[in-house]
């Protein structure tokens, strides 16, 4: 049996770097030549437009000190267009290279079924989003009631009230269409603040009932309860609807690496059962899994880019009996087998570019009654919807000020409804928007 081998293709620039991880007899002979060949040509043809940019900058400037004249940039975009298809011949002899070809209009899904090991991504169409203008925008920066300092997590109840938590570490509760209701703090700012908040109406065995940021149950219960991941202090935090702190619910509060002590919390998912899964960043990069009571059950994960391996994984969701993970430093969704202990990974969805299908730093994802996927990204500043089977829809966004323009935002929650609102954190603020079709 051949022993398997990583191969690495570098361009010299971090940003275009690829990794490519495959068992060695996937390689027809000759087939890295050929990659570290095109990479030549692409790179020898960027650098050669840079340089042309350069010698027009020069060639316009005139010895008299009069002003320059604006230069003549068509050899500098022939060598960009070349650059740009020498970079397209690439991936597609990349895509060759791993016996893979992409699918219109998405990124490519990788099973955990036999493909342990390999992770690669392909692009999908030219992306198209949206810019359609939101039927509500209300928010602004402040300190007020009602204003936002980067609101950075959001969460919805059965009766479509937001809770949505700042920078200033407060919680403040609206109804769907933003009028303020009322608000809290968390108990210590001074390190840090919540990044992550969770809505669960509380433990039941009826799985049509989920218990998370899209809910469908019609009423509260004494067992509702608000759920804040208090990222700097190193747990969960656990409140009724009206802001009544449990400490006596608590999960964590000492940093390390053991079962129940954490790094920086991100945010918690619920079963329909009461059991919590929370996840956390920086040195772990792990999920750790506690039943109802509190008590450790289980974890996986770890950093790294590998199936089933997390850097950031920054927001958790279940929906039947699956988890969906937003493993958002490795630009991806991954998704795992509840049934199983420890869970076990069903399938990756995308991968690190602006394509449809693919994503940059995604930050949260909610699922719609017809069970599409919403995923809104921090750096792409767009929102795309998916098909249950990870299959691209629409996208919608751009980066901007304006009306249905985003800023880096961080949150997004579906209503009873199917309405949109997305968490437009930099431009304090929340967007509510139809599904994107």
């Amino acid at each position: 049996m051949k022993s398997e081998g990583r191969y690495r293709v570098r361009t010299g620039d971090a940003n275009m770097d690829q990794r490519i991880s495959m068992s060695q007899p996937q390689i027809r002979k000759g087939e890295t030549e050929v990659l570290k060949t095109r990479l030549t040509d692409c790179i020898t043809a960027e650098k050669a437009g840079k340089s042309t940019s350069a010698t027009h900058r020069q060639s316009t400037r005139k010895t008299d000190g009069n002003a320059l004249k604006k230069p003549d940039r068509r050899s500098f975009l022939k060598v960009s267009v070349q650059a740009s298809f020498a970079a397209s011949h690439l991936a597609t002899a990349t895509a060759r290279a791993v016996g893979m070809i992409p699918t219109s209009g998405t990124g490519l899904h990788l099973t955990a079924m036999g493909l342990a090991g390999l992770s690669v991504t392909t692009g999908g169409c030219i992306s198209q989003t949206k810019t359609t203008l939101p039927e509500k925008t209300w928010g602004r920066r402040g300190f007020s009631p009602g204003r936002f300092l980067k609101p950075r997590a959001m969460a919805i109840d059965p009766q479509d009230n937001l809770y949505i938590v700042d920078t200033t570490g407060r919680i403040q509760v609206f109804d769907f269409d933003g009028n303020f209701l009322r608000q809290w703090k968390t108990p210590e700012t001074e390190n840090g603040r919540p990044t992550g908040l969770t809505f669960t109406p509380g433990p039941t065995e009826n799985t049509a009932i989920r218990p998370l940021k899209n809910q469908s149950s019609s009423a509260f219960t004494d067992s509702a309860r608000l759920l804040v991941a208090d990222t700097h202090y190193y747990r969960m935090l656990s409140y009724t609807p009206d802001g009544i702190e449990h400490e006596n619910e608590m999960i964590g509060g000492t940093a390390g690496f053991g079962p129940g002590e954490f790094a920086f919390v991100t945010d918690i998912a619920c079963d329909p059962q009461g059991n919590r899964y929370i996840g956390e960043y920086n040195a772990s990069d792990r999920i750790q899994k506690f039943d109802r009571d509190g008590n450790f059950v289980c974890q996986w994960g770890g950093s790294g880019n590998e199936p089933g391996s997390f850097v950031r994984p920054q927001s958790l969701l279940v929906r039947d009996n699956v988890l969906w993970v937003v493993d958002s430093c490795n630009h991806r969704i991954q998704r795992f087998d509840l049934s199983i202990s420890p869970p076990e990974l069903i399938d990756i969805w995308g991968g690190p570019g602006e394509k449809n299908g693919e994503f940059f730093y995604p930050y949260d994802l909610d699922i719609a009654s017809d069970g599409t996927v919403v995923v809104i990204e921090y750096k792409n500043n767009r929102l795309q919807r998916f098909s249950s089977s990870g299959q691209w829809i629409a996208s919608w966004g751009g980066p901007g000020f304006k009306p249905g323009k985003l800023n880096q935002p961080w949150g997004v929650v579906v209503d009873s409804m199917d309405r949109v609102h997305i968490l437009d954190s930099n431009n304090h603020r929340v967007q509510r928007i139809q599904m994107p079709s």
